[in-house]
């Protein structure tokens, strides 16, 4: 007789005749009850969240616009703060979602439909400066954890163009005509489409008891820790209901039913999302696949590009098929069209160990007293034609990717080490820009043309250094007389475009030595810039520039360019407001009035605070884009940070498609090669954008986390942590957040938040001043202050790295100097920072036994 069965009912029967099987953990979750699979949830679950409503009053409610419609974003590494973008009439709104009551089961990249709160519930200006704050609780690890500094912060959606956050909103009870700003908020009514993603990489988090450690303080319990206690449980079957952590800080944590949770700890694993029932606290998700061991630097590699949709598989054979023979020869009779500039002092200069070389250079002097200079860049439209697979895969990859320990290329190592690379002392094909310029750098004239050149030295940047540096001579080191002619030429050039409002910004890079085998780091410091950096990166400008205008004159709805929006002064406000407490003025009205700003910005005694304001100046702007110029009005077109009314990517076509496309307008441009079909497509140009857009972020991202790992790596490598100086970015000003405020330490451009030793959220003693981004603490007999920090201090910090469970490990960061110490009300009565510093042991036994549920 035919007996109805769940899933997991079923699959339970086959791995009893069958314990090979292992299809358990791999069924899917649509409920709560303990029969999991598709069973329903029980009858007297209690709901959490409230019910979606049908689609059909979905679609109702955004027509009459009682609704609005519109992708939900999570800031990121807060999952309960989200934004949705809503469109009200020409406008295009922000509304902000806080927290997981009002996002009602909905993720990030869910096309929702919201509904505006009344107007009394919309932030106001007060909320503006700190954010607004999600409902985690305190001690979260995610937060606490240091890292790499951002190049470049995440902008919130209001810092984004064309998308306010604010709205204005008439005063009525005021006599005379005002108005103030608010930050509309709205919660989820109901999901139109789920965009849960196929897998995401994490580990599970277990509720497991410490081993305690004896004489030692049990340590603050995180809130991951909570959750797993809260929510493992083990079910009669033999299964165990245990809690998921994304890497990704936007994704919630899921909940994972599996037969396996013991070897799954310490793993890193993919999950994918199921279903959120309206009585479950968190999603409800099923096991996909093993990585390997947490903690381990391949697996880590792995995730970060899992996580970031790096393209990272071998090239498959019909991309390889578009190569030539690897004995093909570079040869002028069989190159028609090409000028043969082999005769020409050619050179490159790029970083120790370059392999894949777009670029080289050359000056030489012409008989009228003139300068001839030539910016070469490697011409790989010659190996990769249009519209074939190579060019295809290369389309759709984009761009290169750079980690620490290794590099995923553009295009097959044939090419991007080889055949393009304009290594030293070899023939190699180019797409060369010519000038004619004065000793004044004035530009008398400009050509384009494909080339055939032969670089006579590929220097490391040190090496041009040297050579800028030595006294002048009699003319007879070819090398150094080039180099030496180039410097003198960039230092105009950079000058005329400072003068026209250029900015000079700043990154916290660093860089590693590894080690030969292992390839693991044996030191990590800041990169150090040279002249050399700034004289390669001012004529790749100068053609970038220079290419542009020629593409545009020719194709001026179809040219691939690249935009910087002028940044929003909300975008500002915050650093505004910080600089004022060190006595600066920053001025945002233009690029030169900022720039000014920022050169007038300077303290003699610490010369490290200009460049911490250039960082933050950096992180203040939005990101460049990649466009169609018939996409824009000609007055989007320009780029805000290099003061370009016009500017392409044109000499990198090794590692970025966008300037392979740049390449093939300007060949068309200049009569030597058609312009390829697709590039005649408008709506092909905007997709390609986008992607290359996506693409370029990503790449950035996952370089980000390369360095993060690495870092980590080398930092568990001393048991005793080290001390360093950091400088205060921001001071946590919230009443009702922990004490606490972020740091950049720039010898390893770690940035992270470092609380306050053992001083309480309501310490009486504890004084938050906004208005001058700073935090005392007062004597509570003399009411006296005996400590406090302020935005752009110097502090002493220990950098430490902290075992969360199993391999899972993150870095912190704690004060050492100055020392506060908390009153004796309520707390200690004399705890300093130094205590804070001292080594770490695990310790502490979970005060809960996992939960059962009844047999």
């Amino acid at each position: 007789l035919y007996q109805p069965r769940s899933v997991r009912e079923h699959i339970r029967l086959l791995e009893k005749e069958d314990p090979a099987l292992g299809l358990s953990d791999v069924v899917a979750q649509f409920s709560t009850g303990s029969g999991g699979g598709s069973a329903p949830s029980p009858a007297n679950a209690v709901s959490i969240f409230t019910p979606h409503l049908p689609q059909a009053d979905l679609s109702l409610g955004v027509k009459s616009g009682r609704y609005y419609q519109g992708y939900i974003r999570a800031e990121r590494g807060a999952e309960n703060q989200f934004y949705v973008t809503v469109r009200k009439g020409d406008d295009r709104v922000a509304v902000t979602i806080v927290g997981a009551e009002d996002a009602n089961r909905a993720v990030d990249g869910d096309v929702v439909a919201i509904e505006l709160h009344s107007v009394d519930k919309w932030i106001g200006a007060e909320g503006f400066g700190n954010g607004v704050k999600n409902d985690k609780t305190e001690g979260e690890s995610r937060e606490a954890s240091a890292g790499i500094a951002n190049e470049t912060a995440e902008p919130s959606v209001g810092d984004q163009d064309n998308v306010q956050d604010k709205v204005e909103i008439p005063n009525e009870k005021e006599a005379a005509a005002t108005s103030s700003f608010k930050r509309p908020t709205g919660r989820v009514v109901g999901i139109i489409r789920r965009n849960f993603r196929q897998n995401y990489c994490g580990s599970i988090y277990t509720a497991s008891a410490h081993n305690e450690d004896a004489g030692e303080e049990p340590q603050k319990r995180t809130e991951r820790e909570h959750v797993a206690d809260e929510h493992e449980v083990e079910h009669p079957d033999g299964t165990t209901t245990c809690v998921f952590f994304a890497v990704d800080g936007r994704v919630p944590p899921i909940l994972l039913r599996t037969s396996q949770r013991d070897r799954l700890l310490g793993r890193r694993i993919l999950v994918a999302i199921d279903s959120w029932p309206v009585d479950s606290r968190y999603p409800l998700g099923h096991y996909v696949k093993t990585l390997g061991q947490s903690g381990n630097k391949d697996v880590e590699t792995e995730v970060l590009l899992h996580e970031h949709n790096i393209p990272c598989d071998p090239f498959p054979a019909k991309v390889l098929a578009c190569l030539p023979p690897e004995d093909y020869r570079i040869d002028i009779e069989n190159s028609p069209g090409r000028e043969d500039l082999r005769h020409l002092p050619v050179l490159s200069i790029d970083p120790p160990g370059c392999k894949d070389i777009d670029d080289a250079l050359h000056c030489i002097v012409l008989p009228n007293g003139n300068y001839q200079v030539g910016v070469h860049i490697a011409d790989v439209t010659h190996y990769v034609k249009a519209g074939t697979a190579i060019d295809l895969e290369a389309a759709n990859r984009s761009t290169s990717t750079y980690l620490v320990n290794k590099r995923l290329d553009m295009l097959p190592s044939l090419l991007t080490t080889d055949l393009c690379s304009l290594k030293g002392n070899v023939d190699r094909y180019a797409f060369s820009v010519l000038w004619e310029v004065t000793p004044d750098a004035e530009i008398v004239n400009v050509d384009f043309k494909k080339t055939i050149i032969h670089s006579i030295a590929a220097l490391t940047y040190q090496q041009a250094q040297a050579l800028i540096d030595q006294p002048d001579h009699d003319g007879s080191d070819i090398q150094a007389d080039a180099v030496k002619r180039l410097a003198s030429l960039a230092r105009k050039l950079r000058a005329k475009r400072i003068d026209a409002g250029a900015l000079t910004l700043a990154s916290p890079e660093v860089k590693f030595a590894l080690d030969s085998e292992s390839l693991n780091p044996t030191d990590v410091q800041a990169y150090t810039l040279y002249e050399a950096n700034a004289v390669v990166e001012e004529f790749m400008l100068f053609a970038n520039v220079t290419v542009s205008k020629k593409i545009l004159r020719h194709y001026p709805t179809l040219s691939i360019l690249r935009r910087h929006p002028a940044p929003n002064r909300g975008m500002f406000d915050s650093l505004i407001s910080k600089a004022k407490c060190r006595g600066f003025t920053i001025n945002i009205d233009d690029s030169k009035r900022l720039a000014d700003s920022l050169d007038g910005a300077v303290i003699e005694k610490d010369p490290y605070f200009n460049k911490l304001l250039r960082i933050l100046s950096t992180r203040c702007m939005s990101p460049a884009q990649y466009f169609c110029s018939g996409e824009y009005k000609p007055t989007d077109w320009h780029h805000y940070g290099l003061a370009a009314p016009v500017y392409t990517h044109f000499t990198s076509p090794i590692r970025r498609y966008a300037d392979v496309c740049v390449h093939r307008l300007l060949a068309a441009a200049i009569g030597v090669d058609p312009l390829p079909v697709h590039l005649s497509s408008k709506s092909y140009l905007h997709d390609l954008a986008a992607n290359m857009n996506r693409r370029h972020r990503a790449a950035q991202l996952a370089g980000r986390a390369s360095v993060q790992l690495h870092t980590l790596i080398f930092f568990s490598g001393d048991n005793s942590g080290k001390e360093e100086d950091a400088y205060v970015l921001d001071v946590d000003t919230s009443e009702t957040s922990e004490p606490s405020f972020t740091v950049i330490v720039p010898r390893y451009g770690i940035e992270g938040r470092v609380k306050l030793p053992n001083i309480a959220i309501d310490d009486p003693n504890l004084v938050r001043d906004v208005q001058h981004h700073c935090i005392k603490y007062k004597d509570p007999k003399t009411g006296q202050v005996v400590a406090s920090i302020q935005v752009f201090e110097n502090v002493r910090v220990k950098i430490w790295v902290r075992t969360i469970q199993e391999n899972q490990q993150e870095l912190v960061l704690d004060l050492i100097e100055p020392v506060f110490v908390a009153g004796a009300s309520g707390s200690e009565s004399a705890v300093s920072s130094s205590r804070a510093g001292r080594k770490r042991k695990d310790a502490g036994k979970s005060a809960q036994k996992r939960k059962k549920t009844k047999s």
